[in-house]
């Protein structure tokens, strides 16, 4: 069954073409070992019998796959977006923007309208009037990005702040506190869609440690976002400065209605508050309206195939890391990060008095159950392949010092060498998958790379077959996976390459073309 996540890219409108799923498989210059023990029966069985071959995806619409873009994948490795929302909160100048698309009048009867269906005091102000037009003559880019991107977030948020008697509304605020960007961190180091700061997080019950930043994850920020929210809303009774408070400390906002005569209307004492929270309100009910009336303003409001509440988590018994579920199931690595974006290295640990969970998509979960022990005794001979100093596996002299490209992230440059994401970032103690322009990154490639060959038409790889080449003879049951097992050395994208395979598709009979060199 194809992984319905391409369809959510698709939809964000940011390109045409979206890289393939990570395919390369490890392969160490020691000879895998072609076997593994059956940990209930003690059964020596075929490594290639480890996962069934049902758990492979093979992914559907490939026609539909090769249009899409790889600039998502660098939006969701990038921090622009974020930034961009960051500079624009904090450098509002409320001056009067020329929009006539929007005139005044119609602005101040949809803002009454929406007043009377919020908590919030959405009344219409000159400031107000300025921001919105501004972010619909400025941003508009980004709004239809952000738009897009709620669809994913909007329904779990939504089901959150409903537990905890939260208005509904305040879904807006991950809009202005990180655009949507599960690992924002900002340059105070607050984390995650809600942005809090490492403290405040532990006083909400959201662990941090090496492995794992709960920061970071979707349902549990949103959880303690909402308590969080609640005993604020306690403290002001007024959901404006209740807002106010989240973004700069109860403190500050104190400070400004003594300042301000006593007044409690966050529109006076605005000007007694910090820079940033000053543009902070004026920002999310900016957005609110924006959201609320997006098709009259012309964006579009597309529904993604794959929400969030059609995906499940499973609890890991064992530790694991993302390239070994990509692996087994065939789902993208960048699908898999975007799922579990709270594993900073990538890797789910086991910790005593901890459930940490793996988020996969319904048509994924099923297989991967059925096959845990078997999945989990493949993690475990990886890992222990991995503990073997470096010299054993690689020649300092096949090193590649590459130099980071605009429009790379780490998935795109594993692929480009044959190794795992994992692998890159082990190789130069990354922590996270976020690249800079002109980084330099050491690697050691498992296959041979030739730059592609710019032409007026499409790109193309030169893939030599080298070495003996033999003629291998699909078989039912078998997948590019579980054939690049039988051939140490071989990857997936190398059987891929050779034939001139762009998706995933094998047929019995099919004859494939592998080098054994």
């Amino acid at each position: 069954m194809a992984f319905r996540f391409f369809i959510i890219i698709l939809l964000l409108n940011i390109g045409t073409c979206f890289p393939q799923a990570q395919d390369s498989v490890s392969s160490q210059k020691e000879q895998v070992k072609d076997s593994l023990v059956d940990g209930d029966s003690q059964v020596v069985k075929p490594i290639k019998e480890i996962v069934d071959s049902t758990s492979i995806k093979n992914l559907k619409d490939d026609a539909l796959a090769a249009k899409l873009d790889e600039k998502w994948l660098e939006e969701l490795y990038s921090n622009r977006l974020f930034d961009t929302i960051y500079k624009s909160v904090t450098e509002l100048t409320f001056e009067a923007v020329d929009y006539p698309e929007l005139p005044t009048d119609t602005l101040k009867a949809r803002l009454k309208e929406l007043d009377a269906r919020t908590p919030f005091n959405v009344e219409y102000n000159p400031a107000l009037e300025s921001v919105i037009k501004s972010y619909l003559k400025h941003r508009r880019k980004y709004l239809q990005k952000l738009i897009t991107l709620s669809d994913f977030y909007f329904p779990l948020f939504e089901q959150e702040l409903d537990n905890h008697n939260i208005p509904l509304e305040i879904k807006y605020l991950a809009i202005v506190e990180s655009a949507l960007k599960p690992r924002a961190k900002s340059r105070v180091g607050a984390t995650g869609l809600w942005q809090f700061m490492f403290s405040t997080g532990k006083m909400y019950g959201l662990d941090v440690s090496s492995y794992v930043d709960e920061r970071s994850d979707p349902i549990k920020s949103t959880e303690a976002a909402a308590k969080y929210l609640s005993k604020l809303y306690e403290i002001f009774g007024d959901w404006d400065l209740a807002l106010a408070a989240y973004n700069s400390g109860p403190g500050n906002v104190t400070k400004a209605i003594r300042r301000s005569g006593g007044y409690q209307n966050y529109w006076n004492i605005r000007h007694n508050l910090p820079r940033e929270t000053a543009g902070y309100l004026p920002a999310f009910l900016a957005n609110m309206y924006i959201f609320e009336y997006a098709e009259e303003h012309g964006f579009k409001k597309y529904r993604p195939e794959v929400a969030y509440f059609e995906t499940d988590t499973v609890r890991v018994k064992h530790m694991i890391t993302l390239d070994q579920v990509s692996e087994v199931t065939g789902t993208p690595i960048e699908a898999l990060q975007f799922l579990n974006p709270s594993y900073k290295l990538d890797i789910i640990p086991v910790i005593k008095g901890e459930n940490y969970v793996l988020r996969l998509p319904v048509d994924v979960i099923g297989e991967f159950v059925n096959n845990e022990e078997k999945i989990y005794a493949f993690a475990k001979a990886e890992f222990d392949r991995r503990e073997k100093p470096l010299p054993q596996f690689f020649n300092a002299t096949d090193r590649v010092r590459y130099r980071v490209r605009s429009g790379d992230f780490l998935g795109k440059i594993s692929r480009r060498y044959g190794v795992r994401v994992s692998d890159i970032k082990k190789w130069n103690g990354l922590r996270s998958n976020n690249l800079k322009i002109g980084q330099r990154l050491t690697i050691y490639p498992r296959k041979p790379y030739v730059e592609p060959v710019k032409t007026a038409k499409k790109p193309t790889v030169v893939k030599p077959l080298t070495g003996d080449v033999i003629t291998y003879v699909v078989e039912n049951g078998d997948s590019l996976w579980s054939i690049s097992q039988k051939f140490p050395g071989v990857s997936v994208q190398n059987i891929k390459d050779w034939n001139g395979i762009s998706g995933n598709k094998l047929k019995p009979g099919m004859k494939l073309k592998i080098s054994k060199g």
